[in-house]
């Protein structure tokens, strides 16, 4: 086992340089900052799902390069969509640019409760505009087990005005971005959330809540 984390920490390393090197070159060849950041989010992620391999194996807090403050947590998958991300500790401005994150003080991913994931509205989550009712999104968590939701309700909220629930226990899932998605200046106080909740055996599907599109 000690021999396995050696080769598999020697792995993450060499693969933190090819992510550093690859970042440099495309600076070097001044594709833009756009470019940039949308490589680094999709190298990271290869990196990150290197540590969730072992995080499925059974090690704790497996940061995906050295100098790493976050680690994966859960995997999501929305297969309509070709969705498969890795979630990341810490919805940080720093753990964002890598990959989507679990909002600390939330139910952990795939389990029972409310849990709430962030992430960014021009590279992890510029999906979520695409996400409609009824679509299925499934969450891993670390000890290896799937649990699927239903997306049941799309909204926007003013963050100064509005906070989100933490939910009466039942298991459901609310992921978060930035809104809107094609505007020029980042920040701003609007945010776009989809609401799911655990999908049931018999495919029961909760009463359909009115979204954007219906407006």
């Amino acid at each position: 086992m000690p021999e396995t984390k050696k080769v598999s920490g020697l792995l993450r390393r060499k693969g933190a340089a090819i992510l550093g090197a690859a970042i440099i070159g495309l600076g070097i060849w001044q594709v833009g900052e756009a470019g940039y950041i949308h490589l680094k989010a999709e190298l990271a992620q290869v990196l990150v799902q290197e540590a969730w391999s072992d995080t499925l194996k059974g090690e704790k807090e497996v940061r995906p390069w050295p100098w790493a403050d976050t680690w994966p947590v859960a995997r999501m998958q929305i297969p309509d969509l070709n969705v498969d991300l890795m979630v990341l500790a810490g919805a940080s401005g720093r753990t964002l640019a890598f990959g989507p994150a679990h909002l600390e003080g939330t139910a952990a991913p795939g389990t029972s409760g409310h849990s709430i994931l962030s992430g960014h509205r021009d590279t992890h989550f510029a999906f979520l505009k695409k996400v409609e009712y009824g679509m299925e999104i499934r969450v891993q968590s670390p000890d290896g087990v799937w649990r699927s939701y239903t997306a049941t309700d799309r909204q926007v909220i003013d963050a100064r005005y509005a906070r989100l629930a933490a939910g009466n226990g039942e298991a459901a899932l609310t992921l978060v971005t930035c809104y809107p998605f094609d505007t020029i200046v980042p920040g701003g106080p609007l945010r776009y959330l989809v609401s799911a909740y655990e999908r049931q055996e018999s495919a029961w599907l909760p009463p359909k809540i009115k979204d954007l599109s219906e407006d």
